[in-house]
Parts: structure tokens; sequence; C-alpha cells
């Protein structure tokens, strides 16, 4: 895909609905008594994966604009093999829900999603008593469903979707399991499940759920995903003259990190209103062009902005100085290696990148870099990346593998020739 440069990014617009909460509503719809009712479902090639999962699991889906889940209640899946496609989330999360389920469970995926590692989830839950074989630590994965006991687990490396497996395992447990996390994670999950009616205790450091009875999910209203409208913040906030407002963007504080860095280096990004939509806080952000100046992300910051942190190497491109990332090893088992592919991108189009074991450093210029050719790598943050990188750019960027963004985000190139002013 050629993506040109762009005057001005300008307009009005929102983003699909958030992919993490869309996700859950779902995998918790599914195993309610009753109705759920899903507005503002972000739909995707991963959340449409999660939605074929749980029909195939035994639930009633009725897929119109709003989206209703008839669950089989707490105990109730069925049997069966699951391909959760490229869809991590997924095959994470529906683990800890099987593992107590009556019957036998295969999990497989695409060639991406069979790469990443998956002993980090079933570790854990072999505590509780899970059954769980792992084909050399990665899918296919078997389980079994058993009796679960209930643990203290505390994550040896920050994580939302090993919590949140081990969560929704305790969830058919014997006692109060407990995760205590090193640093806080996105809590949707959590938010989620004490909507549905479960016992959810937070603390600093951890978080706790007593097994319920039942869950009664009703409604989940989903919020424009923040990860969707970060492009666009970004595209604004480095292309001259742009000035933009995404509307009912989620802004729950465990996955906007990337406000506090962008405020920080400079930025004119402003939230105009604030509301929440069902658990989840929401707002309007206004954004404008800015001069930026370099900054450094430590580890306590990177789970807040994990899925943005390739974005925030093009903007530390556009920013005066070095920028600098440190306690980011998790980028390099997501769809890609993150950290050599948001390296080699930003190389490829003329910016100065260097990897490190743990996360990366840029050395901006505030201007705009020549352009060239980006390779996705089957990644769609870095699809996302080379798009904006081509706007941002003098000569433009082609973007080898740009169907990629269909995992989250289809209608992404649209959007953006729409709100691009040439």
């Amino acid at each position: 895909m050629r993506i040109d440069p762009a005057a001005a990014l300008e307009g009005h617009f929102a983003v699909p609905g958030d992919k993490s909460v869309s996700h859950r509503s779902l995998l918790l719809g599914a195993v309610s008594d009753g109705e759920t009712d899903i507005r503002g479902f972000g739909r995707s090639a991963d959340t449409l994966s999660t939605l074929e999962a749980v029909r195939t699991l035994g639930a009633t889906v009725d897929d119109g604009e709003t989206i209703t889940v008839r669950g089989v209640g707490l105990r109730g899946l069925q049997g069966g093999g699951l391909d959760c496609g490229n869809a991590g989330t997924l095959a994470r999360l529906v683990a800890g829900l099987l593992a107590f389920q009556d019957g036998e469970f295969t999990l497989t995926g695409d060639e991406s999603l069979s790469s990443r590692p998956m002993e980090r989830i079933a570790e854990p839950l072999r505590r509780m008593g899970a059954q769980i074989e792992t084909t050399d630590g990665r899918l296919p994965l078997t389980i079994r469903g058993t009796t679960l006991t209930a643990i203290d687990y505390e994550l040896p490396v920050a994580s939302a979707q090993v919590k949140s497996a081990v969560l929704l395992a305790g969830l058919g447990a014997h006692g109060r399991t407990t995760v205590v996390e090193p640093t806080p994670t996105r809590d949707h999950t959590e938010l989620m499940l004490r909507e549905a009616g479960v016992r959810v205790t937070t603390r600093p450091t951890s978080v706790s759920v007593d097994p319920p009875q039942r869950l009664a999910l009703r409604t989940v209203e989903v919020p424009g995903d923040f990860s969707s409208a970060a492009p666009f913040v970004v595209a604004a906030t480095i292309v001259p003259e742009s000035w933009i407002t995404i509307h009912d963007v989620g802004l729950n504080h465990r996955r906007t990190g990337l406000l506090d860095v962008l405020d920080r280096m400079g930025a004119r990004v402003g939230i105009l209103t604030r509301r929440r939509l069902g658990q989840e806080p929401a707002g309007d952000l206004e954004v404008r062009a800015a001069e930026l100046t370099a900054t450094t992300i430590g580890p306590a910051e990177v789970p807040a902005l994990i899925d943005e942190l390739p974005l925030f190497a093009l903007l530390a491109a556009h920013a005066r100085g070095t920028s600098r990332v440190r306690g980011a090893e998790e980028l390099r088992h997501k769809e890609s290696d993150r950290i050599e592919a948001l390296v080699d991108a930003l190389r490829a189009i003329g910016v100065r990148a260097k990897a490190h074991p743990d996360g990366f450093e840029v050395t901006g210029v505030p201007a705009r870099p020549r352009g060239g050719k980006v390779e996705a790598r089957g990644d769609h943050r870095i699809a996302m990346l080379g798009a904006i990188a081509g706007v941002a750019s003098r000569e433009g960027v082609d973007v080898r593998g740009f169907e990629s963004v269909s995992v989250s985000f289809p209608g992404f190139h649209d959007l953006l020739e729409q709100v691009s002013r040439r």
C-alpha cells in the first residue's frame, strides 16, 4: 500500500470499539446466565475470531448492530476445537475459562499466533490443577477441564493477558484467587467481572476474585479503542497544521500512558469531555500539531502504552534529541519481534534508530523524514506505523504487508485518507 504525504490532518471522527473490551464482553457473555447486549462492538479479524469461538463453545450470538450473546452459564461451555486465528487475547483468556469446564478443548491459531509463547498461561493454570498441554510451549494447546483450586500468583512479568487468564480460571476454582502484579496492567477484565456480579478485590499491587454462583452481564457499552485512536493522535501531532477531534475514545488510565508521554514531549492533546460508558471512562480527544522534545520511557510506564510503543518511536523520530525505551522486552513476543521491526522500519525511511534487548533508542530531527519502504512483517502495529510515517514523510512510504491492519482496524486506511488533506 502506497501512503502519500499529507499537508495536514483535519476533521471530527470516531474509531472502532475497543478490541480488549469487545473480546471480554463476548467471553463473559458466553458464560453468563441470560442475554448480554454489546453496543459499539469493535469489529476486526481478531474479535470476529472470538465471536466464532463462543459460538463453537455453545453460546448463541446474534450478530447485528448490537450483538446479543445468549450465555450457557458459568460451567456450560461445550468441548471441541477452537481456531483462534491471530487473536492472542482470545487464546490466552479463553484458556482460563476452559480449564474448569466439562470437556476437552484444542486451541489452534495462524502461523503468527502459533509462534507466540503459551507456557506463560499454562504454568499458573497448572498450579491451580488445570490439565493443559502445549506444543513445545506454543499452540496447538489442549485443555481437559477439571477441578481447580485457587492460588496466589505473582506475575514474573507484567501481563494483562496472563493476569486475566488466572482470574478467569478463578471463577471456577475453590477459594479466592489472587494475582500480584509487578506493575499495574490494563484492568478491563476486573471492571467487567465486577459489572457481571463477581466479587473483585483490588489493592495497589494485586487483584483477587471470589468464585461466583453465576454471572449476569446484561449490557456492555464499548468505548472507542484508544490503540486505534493513537495512530491519528500521533499523525496530527507530527504533521504540521493538523487539528483533529476523536470522539468517544476509551480513556482507561491503564491504557493511556501515551497521553502522559505526549504531554511531557510538548504535544498539544486535550480531553474536551469526560464520561463513562459502562464501567469504562471515555472522552473526546482534541489534537493539534506541535514541536516535540525527546524523552525516556522506563519499565514502570511500559504496560500502559505497550501497544503504542511503535508509534512512540515515530514521535521520537520527529522530536529534538534522543529518546529511549527500556523494560519493553515483551515487544519481542508480539505478532513480530516489534523491537527489531520498528527499528528496521525507521531506518528504512531515513531515521536513526538502534535496538536494545529490552527496548530501543531513536535520534530525532524536527523535520519530515525522507520516506521509503516498510515491511509490516505480518504485524498490524508495524503496518500502521508505516502508514503514519507515510503521511508525515516528504516522499511517501510503501507499506508491504499492509493487509495485516485488518487484524485490528479494517477501516484504518479509508479513515486515514478521509482526514488527510493533500
